[in-house]
């Protein structure tokens, strides 16, 4: 039997934004996000080295990023990718996030801030994250200095750009060491309004609403993304629709058990391993969509989060 609701997360879920997209405008969305990071500046966030705010290659001119280090010393490399439907999010929502990643890997984190829609939509967000992927393999000693250890990693949107982008880097002859997908999506096609489609994946009805995120949401996300829902089908968009999955870099995959995402996660998972690609799976029993970013207030959240960053250094430290 699945774990039940963590009960501080069913304290939190009345709290979170972005849970009505009847209501919902991109601005509104991107505005919902940064204040609830600006809602927890009376907790100190996670101390690192240094942070720095540099510029990094996108799809079409320079991107505004940042760089976390905690040390020194020659480190692995890790492009790290926003969540927020694609639509919102940026650098100072996922801050923390940011941060964390650095002190658990030991790793030099670039978070990049791409381009989101409606202004810009699909394929301007995986363009800007491969370009800065191959900009940041092309500079790596100004960041850890190793280019044998770059990973790639993302919660849910910054999840699927996370994918998209290490199939992108097999096929241009980019060795990855190690990504990352903490809840992402997978499987656009149907853009979640399909019956069908979503029958595929019985997460989509059993957490469609009451979790955070919803599965209205997801559709409102991908009508703001795909100019034409035939793109659904384009691996850019739907990873789990790539023709191979072989020789991809190895896999660290979190899913959230009360998610509409949690089973195209899954299945992402399970189609990685069928392709020979080493992945660990991590379920997030009792966990909602979102839960790397409430470390603070849950144990359950932060304790899960731990072990797939732990995982994820891990594949880090072994190199390409």
């Amino acid at each position: 039997m699945a774990a039940p609701l963590d009960p501080v997360i069913a304290q939190i879920i009345p709290l979170m934004p972005m849970r009505d997209p009847t209501v919902m405008t991109p601005q509104s969305a991107r505005d919902s996000l940064r204040a609830l990071a600006a809602a927890r500046a009376a907790i100190p966030p996670p101390p690192v080295d240094s942070v720095e705010d540099i510029k990094v290659k996108g799809g079409a001119g320079p991107l505004a990023a940042r760089v976390y280090r905690t040390g020194s010393m020659p480190a692995p490399t890790v492009v790290f990718f926003h969540g927020g439907g694609w639509v919102a999010g940026d650098l100072e929502t996922h801050d923390r996030q940011a941060r964390n990643l650095a002190i658990e890997t030991g790793a030099v984190v670039v978070s990049v801030d791409y381009r989101r829609p409606p202004e810009t939509r699909f394929p301007g967000a995986f363009e800007d994250a491969f370009a800065a992927v191959s900009d940041v393999l092309g500079r790596v000693a100004e960041f850890g200095g190793d280019a044998r250890r770059l990973g790639v990693a993302g919660d849910s949107a910054g999840g699927n750009l996370a994918a998209t982008t290490a199939i992108a880097c097999r096929d241009a002859g980019i060795k990855l060491a190690a990504q990352l997908l903490v809840y992402p999506v997978t499987d656009v096609l149907g853009a979640y309004a399909d019956a069908r489609e979503n029958a595929r994946y019985p997460s989509r009805t059993e957490n469609a609403d009451g979790y955070f995120l919803t599965r209205a949401t997801m559709e409102w996300f991908c009508g703001h993304y795909l100019a034409d829902p035939g793109h659904a089908l384009d691996w850019r968009v739907s990873p789990l629709r790539a023709a191979s999955l072989a020789g991809l870099a190895p896999a660290i995959v979190t899913t959230a058990w009360f998610d509409p995402l949690r089973d195209e996660g899954a299945a992402y998972a399970g189609a990685l391993e069928a392709a020979g690609v080493r992945v660990k799976h991590h379920e997030g029993p009792g966990l909602i969509h979102g839960y790397f970013g409430m470390g603070d207030a849950s144990d359950v959240a932060r304790a899960e989060a731990q072990r797939a960053r732990a995982d994820f250094k891990a594949l880090l430290m072994r190199g390409a």
